[in-house]
């Protein structure tokens, strides 16, 4: 594209643009309809320079007129309870169906590995010796120990509020850090595995995996899905950035990086869940199998709520992205 001759072609109406912007709200019918045609056609405009000939000055000055013809056709718009319910019953589940084909096999891999580095624990006494001396070891896993009184060392409601907290950040993390060629993303994922993994082989070696997963399977279940649907957003956000489709990278990044943004508010909620299921059925007196039985209902429900309303919502077009009057238009710029 010839920037110098799109300019001279298009100039006057961005002109006309600025200067109705600048009538503010003194706009007669034709002119309001006006207003509204220019915003569409500098919005492609802009979409157009920024994948084709991308000009810094240019880019500022088109960018600036379609927020401020967006802010003029849409007008303020403050968010209430309707959009936190849109979210909770579209976006948001939307979002994390639409990321499936990422997460779901995040979580098949991580299991098998986890199940992996347990086995090779449990199975290998010199593994055992590189992780701790065997007084420290039995602390850790007789009747009693370390991985028992972990979960009600703390009063349950702090506990709760502490295990949250370290869930939502690590998921945080996962979203954000999966800009950087997924890599951050691995490693996240990897140490969570890897503890986990260590446990399992830990206790199976002492006699006790029936114990360690009747702790861990009742807020285990919900807290690691969300973490695995942490972990394959970020990975495809990563992902986006070495491969950003028809869309230009820029473009693509920011639709990717705003339905992260929303599925981590998602994923705190269910993490918060989780945080209370472990802070207060885990270290419960329940009989294991009915602490196991909430665990599985939870995570049941969780992926009931993906598939039914996300799913329905995916269908219908929700891909858990702003609404299209929040955000800046594109159009593809590849096949």
């Amino acid at each position: 594209m010839d920037l110098d001759v799109f300019v001279t072609s298009h100039r006057a109406e961005w002109d006309r643009l600025d200067h109705l912007l600048g009538r503010g709200r003194r706009l007669t019918g034709a002119e309001a309809d006006e207003l509204v045609g220019l915003y569409q056609r500098t919005a492609t405009h802009l979409s157009l320079v920024q994948s084709s000939a991308p000009d810094p000055v240019l880019i500022t000055r088109l960018t600036q007129l379609v927020a401020r013809a967006r802010a003029t056709v849409t007008g303020t718009r403050r968010a209430g309870w309707r959009d936190a319910a849109l979210f909770l019953t579209a976006g948001f589940p939307a979002a994390v169906y639409r990321a499936r084909r990422w997460w779901i096999p995040t979580a098949l891999l991580s299991t098998l590995l986890a199940a992996a580095i347990g086995w090779w624990t449990g199975a290998h006494p010199e593994v055992q010796a590189a992780i701790g001396a065997p007084e420290e070891l039995r602390q850790m896993t007789r009747p009693g120990g370390e991985y028992e009184t972990y979960y009600s060392s703390h009063p349950a409601a702090s506990f709760a509020a502490q295990v949250w907290t370290n869930n939502a950040q690590a998921a945080a993390m996962c979203l954000v850090l999966g800009a950087f060629l997924c890599l951050p993303v691995i490693w996240i994922l990897f140490v969570n595995v890897l503890n986990l993994g260590v446990g399992i082989g830990l206790m199976s070696s002492a006699g006790r995996l029936d114990t360690f997963l009747g702790l861990i399977l009742p807020h285990g279940l919900l807290e690691l899905t969300a973490v695995f649907v942490a972990a394959g957003t970020g990975l495809r956000l990563g992902w986006t950035l070495i491969d950003p489709g028809p869309y230009s990278r820029r473009t693509a990044m920011a639709q990717q990086g705003r339905a992260a943004l929303g599925m981590a508010i998602g994923l705190a909620l269910v993490l918060f869940v989780s945080g209370v299921i472990e802070g207060f059925v885990t270290p419960s007196g329940l009989p294991t199998w009915a602490r196991i039985t909430i665990g599985v209902v939870a995570e049941l429900a969780f992926l009931a709520y993906v598939y039914v309303l996300g799913g329905r919502a995916a269908r219908e077009g929700e891909t858990g992205d702003l609404e299209a009057a929040g955000r800046s238009a594109a159009l593809p710029v590849a096949g």
